[in-house]
């Protein structure tokens, strides 16, 4: 998949459109993300036996389909798509189609 956990991306439709944040988790089976204070539910839990885990109502992070997130390109800030680009020693890097430059972290 070509967004990772740890890219910044931002919502480009949906309900929570506009919103950026950055990857948590990736589901490649579900084509889902999940992303930092975007689509957030509530889940009532009970309290754990023994005292060891509180109960209410925990907020949480839902998973969101990849094709409502895009990359932030980080040269313009602004939403991008990425490419893989084939180096010659025979690896890959993500590169941003935007600007051109490269989403790998150093």
């Amino acid at each position: 998949m070509r967004i990772r956990k740890g890219d910044t991306v931002i919502v480009i439709s949906g309900a929570e459109k506009g919103r950026i944040g950055q990857v948590l988790r990736v589901f490649p089976d579900d084509r889902t993300v999940v992303v930092e204070k975007v689509r957030l539910i509530k889940r009532h839990t009970r309290a754990g036996q023994g005292g060891t885990q509180q109960g209410g109502i925990v907020e949480k992070e839902a998973p969101i389909h990849i094709s409502k997130v895009a990359m932030i390109d980080p040269r313009t800030q602004k939403p991008t798509r990425v490419r893989i680009r084939r180096l010659p020693g025979g690896g890959t890097e993500r590169i941003a189609a935007r600007g051109g430059e490269s989403l790998e972290k150093p």
